[in-house]
């Protein structure tokens, strides 16, 4: 099962990597915290790991650690702007449960 990042989430992905300077991608990983039990975690990355789930769209690359793919596979990332408030949003199917903001889940 794969993952996917909506046209505007590829493009925050890019403006990102170009302002940081380098990097081969982001690191997409669940931790244990939140309000639901887990949080999602995004950061850049600059070496894959043999291990690594690894996702492309266009120059975009997505690394996901093997323990956080069982928690992330089919995930769909958008990047949205409601009001003044903007940011990556998570659309998990494997989330039996999510916080208000959205930012953390719970999987049974």
């Amino acid at each position: 099962m794969s993952i996917t990042l909506t046209p505007a989430a590829i493009d925050k992905i890019k403006q990102q990597l170009k302002h940081r300077g380098y990097g081969v991608g982001i690191r997409l990983g669940v931790r244990k915290s939140g309000c639901s039990g887990m949080a999602y975690v995004l950061e850049f990355f600059d070496e894959i790991d043999d291990l690594d789930h690894l996702f492309t769209f266009d120059t975009v690359r997505v690394a996901i650690d093997p323990k956080s793919f069982v928690y992330l596979k089919g995930i769909d990332i958008d990047y949205c702007r409601e009001g003044v408030n903007e940011g990556f949003k998570f659309r998990n199917p494997n989330a039996d449960n999510e916080c208000g903001c959205g930012e953390s889940f719970y999987v049974e």
